[in-house]
């Protein structure tokens, strides 16, 4: 490499534990002089930073590659650098041998190790363009780790683990992320303050299943609940919101936990899906209907005002037209405040693609928009209700009149937002007092107050 700055465009797929991992990787090559654009016009290098979860992911991590060589078209003396969970996946080098224009493919355990590859790049030695892939990630970021935030500067994301050991049926997580392995509640709490110190005022708790935080260290007593607790501390006016906890690993001393804060906002991220015994176990999901139920009960008796977000799955195989309509019924009486639907894809190497009874992906994915539906008509109402009611919002966006915000109801690009209408000078980043003063399904208008 000469003395000429090299200049790198980004793209990030999937999800918020994955742009962590782009964070990272922006901050090593900030730290080696190498410079990040978002224009590919000026870049030498393409990036992508790839999720590989399921097809959609993968198709969408193929329309940028596609899009990565039409560029290369345009600079030929471009190079294509490939990373993350797609490289993870691609055991059998389909996409490798599919895909010759790219230079470089890394995964997980190499993203630190981006500078050296770039430089290998532009070096004589062609051997450089290969595949650098730990097929069993082993790697986790610390409060040491130079990492660059690319989300707005009022919210980060803290990853507290990585990996995950659960081995749903349907999912390829831990083949592609590693087992389980958790961060010291030290490096935790360092990097919370950092961020907080630094203007941060909502904090992101993420992991595969953040209630499993801790879990596979022996003599260990650091877990979910210790962690939220000392969390809880660092002063300031900020939001504190976790995300991804599983239905099993919900404790009393979790739901305590969260009870008893300041700053730990009562929204909960809590993938369920699915209500049906004959599903969730044929799912390896480890919790029955009863257990599910029984933890929702106790979260709402504890925490008042508790808005849950879930996710639910349907078209697995095996599912009943019973089955389904004990999910239906089990939305349609619970109301959840945020809720998502997928349909279910055969992943391969899984042990769901592997079972009988698989159902058709039409009936999959029309099942899956009975139950959006429901949840539209219980969304509209649950807002319509929230009219006359006063928040505290976060503002997101602030361009001339149109500042848009978020309850803390609402975890951001994911949930629903907040029209404000306001005389004063608004930031982003502001924690202000709104009005409701009307509701859509996925929308209120408020007035500060």
């Amino acid at each position: 490499m000469n003395n000429e700055i090299i200049y790198v465009y980004i793209v990030s797929l999937g999800c918020s534990k994955n742009f962590i991992d782009t964070e990272v990787m922006a901050a090593a090559l900030i730290t080696r002089g190498i410079g990040i654009t978002d224009d590919p016009g000026e870049a030498s290098i393409y990036l992508i930073n790839t999720c590989a979860f399921i097809p959609p992911a993968r198709t969408e991590a193929e329309e940028n590659i596609n899009e990565a060589i039409d560029w290369k078209t345009d600079f030929p003396e471009g190079k294509i650098i490939v990373t993350g969970c797609l490289t993870q996946w691609d055991k059998k080098r389909q996409y490798i041998e599919k895909y010759p224009e790219i230079d470089s493919w890394l995964g997980i355990d190499e993203l630190t190790l981006l500078p050296e590859i770039i430089a290998g790049l532009y070096s004589s030695d062609e051997n450089q363009k290969h595949v650098t892939c730990n097929i069993s990630p082993k790697y986790l970021y610390n409060d040491k780790t130079p990492r660059l935030q690319l989300t707005p500067a009022h919210y980060a994301n803290i990853k507290i683990a990585e990996g995950c050991d659960n081995r749903c049926a349907y999912c390829s997580i831990p083949s592609i992320r590693g087992n389980l392995r958790s961060r010291t509640q030290k490096s935790i709490i360092k990097e919370a303050r950092s961020l907080i110190k630094n203007g941060v005022k909502e904090l992101l708790i993420i992991a595969q299943d953040t209630t499993a935080f801790g879990r596979e260290k022996k003599n260990n007593k650091d877990n979910l609940a210790t962690l939220l607790t000392e969390l809880d501390k660092i002063e300031g006016r900020h939001w504190i919101r976790v995300h991804y906890l599983h239905p099993e690993g919900i404790t009393d001393d979790i739901i305590s936990a969260l009870a008893n804060s300041k700053h730990i906002i009562p929204y909960l991220d809590i993938p369920l899906q699915h209500i049906s015994d004959n599903v969730l176990k044929k799912m390896n999901r480890r919790v029955s209907s009863e257990q599910i139920k029984n933890t929702l009960k106790k979260l709402k008796k504890n925490i008042p005002k508790l808005v849950i977000r879930t996710t639910f799955l349907t078209g697995f195989p095996g599912e009943t037209e019973e089955d389904f309509n004990e999910l239906k019924h089990f939305i349609t009486e619970w109301k959840f405040e945020r809720l998502g639907v997928f349909p279910f894809y055969p992943e391969p190497n899984t042990k769901a693609a592997a079972m009988e009874n698989q159902i058709p992906f039409e009936l999959a994915q029309k099942r899956a928009e009975d139950l959006y539906s429901i949840h539209q008509q219980n969304s509209l109402e649950l807002n319509n209700n929230l009219v006359g009611h006063k928040f505290e919002v976060i503002i997101d966006t602030v361009e001339g009149e149109n500042i848009i915000g978020r309850t803390y109801m609402d975890s951001p690009e994911i949930d629903n937002t907040v029209i404000i209408k306001s005389n004063n000078d608004l930031s982003e980043g502001a924690l202000i007092d709104i009005k409701v003063m009307s509701a859509t399904e996925f929308e209120l208008t408020g007035i500060e107050i």
